[in-house]
């Protein structure tokens, strides 16, 4: 049986649909993933892939080209030969406009979570109930199909990792990854910077990550007390070192959940932007701060839209380096 497992978005949301990308792996003779461009990083890191699909789809992608005939034709005979397919989406985002290039490639079966009335386009409209973590909401779909669940649903990577001591010295250091790809979802930088100060001050070497484009912010967060890895990592290596780190500070984006893949214990900075009960890191010592009741409670707002970022700004760096060493001291507990 060949299984095409979908999810379209960013790093974080591939990171979260491994463990059910994992329970149709362990039925199915191959699982192929299609996602966009700001997933597949993360998509060549999910155990049970067999290949990668990748395409852009107008509907997900939050700066959309036009649609043309032309590409979806071709992206419709990329669809072609599957025995199943499985729409993993977001509680905003739809399955039946890629349920119907599905259906025009010759799917004969195709799930997915939809509260609108899919006609002909879903052979099973799964239907959760509740603010669950976004994993286990994903995985309820793909055990609805027929695809037991696996016995560790926490989230994984592909082994092995490569080697980062060169880049970090160590493990046993402290990372703070300031940079998010939606703005209303970042810690002030100057909180940023002062967590630094004050994790060194308390003896913790400190290691600052960041994409390529976030090093000016990376340079002014590390300052002269952190490590500045900021352009320096891909996406395997930054896994190698998030491992590596006995805790790690950061929003609501992927880094984030890319700790919780690795292990390692978060700190997150999480806007209340979207619920926290379905988004926040998944399955490892956490500490969550931020006002979850602030007026952008929900709105799914990218630019924030209350003056002075309340909900984090409120948040200072002594609250966050306190919240380091109540995590840090959890996974030591849990693994000596």
């Amino acid at each position: 049986m060949r299984v095409l497992v979908v999810r379209q978005d960013n790093i974080g949301d591939v990171l979260l649909a491994g463990p059910a990308v994992r329970a149709v792996a362990g039925r199915a003779e191959e699982v192929v993933l299609l996602c966009g461009p700001r997933g597949r990083a993360a998509a060549d890191l999910l155990p049970g892939v067999d290949e990668v699909i990748e395409w852009c789809a107008p509907w997900i992608d939050p700066e959309p080209g036009p649609v043309e005939d032309a590409d979806i034709r071709r992206f419709t005979g990329m669809l072609k030969g599957f025995d199943r397919a499985l729409i993993l989406t977001s509680f905003h985002q739809s399955p039946l406009p890629l349920a119907l290039l599905l259906r025009l490639a010759g799917t004969p079966w195709i799930g997915g979570i939809s509260e609108d009335y899919p006609g002909s386009l879903l052979d099973l409209r799964h239907r959760p109930e509740g603010d669950v973590p976004e994993p286990l909401r994903m995985l309820a779909l793909v055990e609805d199909a027929g695809f037991p669940a696996p016995a560790d649903t926490r989230l994984r990577v592909r082994e092995p990792l490569p080697d980062t001591d060169h880049l970090t010295g160590g493990s046993g250091y402290i990372v703070v990854h300031p940079g998010t790809s939606v703005p209303a979802r970042a810690w002030p930088p100057h909180h940023c910077a002062e967590a630094v100060r004050l994790l060194d001050a308390a003896g913790h070497r400190v290691v600052v990550t960041g994409h390529g484009d976030e090093k000016e912010l990376t340079a002014l967060v590390a300052g002269e007390d952190g490590l500045d890895l900021g352009g320096r990592t891909t996406l395997p290596e930054l896994a190698s070192v998030l491992r590596g780190a006995r805790a790690v500070v950061a929003g609501n984006t992927g880094p984030a959940h890319l700790a919780a893949a690795v292990g390692t214990p978060v700190v997150s900075l999480f806007a209340p932007t979207v619920p926290a009960a379905r988004w926040a890191p998944f399955g490892v010592p956490l500490a969550l701060l931020g006002d979850q009741q602030a007026p952008c409670k929900d709105s799914r707002a990218r630019e924030c839209p209350v003056d002075g970022h309340p909900c984090l700004s409120s948040v200072d760096a002594g609250q966050v380096a306190a919240a380091v060493e109540v995590v840090a001291s959890v996974e030591e507990v849990s693994t000596g």
